[in-house]
């Protein structure tokens, strides 16, 4: 018995001893408390048995050359997550709140990918990969506004083309400058 302790033990201590790589999961909070100030909310995750089903539309499109581009990025994602708020009024959010998501960026796995920031009118985007390799495995946004804030994370293998096919749509916010 007391081996089995001193194993459990060392074990623990051989975890611990271990660097935390952060995942492309990030740990979105609950925003329940915004809710109710919030003139517009958006909440959506798909995961689990939904994502499965939206994957299996997105399957049979995929013989359609025409088929939908929205359709065909959920073929190798294990989940997507969108929270959106827009309120009345200047400062009904606190910033804390976006900077307890975008601080998980900087853990090691996340490289940004774009960041936009302008003072006037005051805007945040920034963009982030998890990668391994060449590999994308999750895929971060957070756009922040006086009176708004989106926060995007997609988990699974990401193509960045098929991506930007569906800014500005699903709460994904738009990017790239339209002339």
């Amino acid at each position: 018995m007391k081996l089995t302790h001193s194993i459990a033990s060392l074990a623990a201590c051989a975890l611990l001893a271990v660097p935390a790589v952060a995942g492309p999961q990030l740990k979105i909070p609950d925003f329940s408390h915004l809710r109710a100030k919030a003139v517009d909310s958006v909440d959506i995750t798909l995961d689990g048995f939904l994502l499965r089903l939206a994957q299996k539309f997105a399957a049979d499109d995929a013989d359609d050359p025409d088929g939908d581009p929205e359709m065909a990025i959920l073929r190798d994602i294990k989940s997507l997550r969108v929270r959106t708020f827009e309120f009345a009024n200047e400062g009904e959010y606190s910033r804390d709140d976006v900077e307890s998501v975008r601080k998980q960026l900087a853990a090691p796995g996340w490289s940004a990918l774009v960041q936009v920031h302008e003072r006037e009118p005051q805007s945040n985007v920034d963009v982030y990969i998890n990668t391994d390799g060449d590999k994308i495995l999750g895929l971060a946004v957070i756009a922040s506004e006086p009176r708004e804030f989106t926060i995007v994370n997609i988990v699974g293998n990401i193509d960045i083309d098929k991506f930007a096919k569906i800014e500005g749509q699903f709460g994904v916010p738009r990017i790239s400058q339209n002339e």
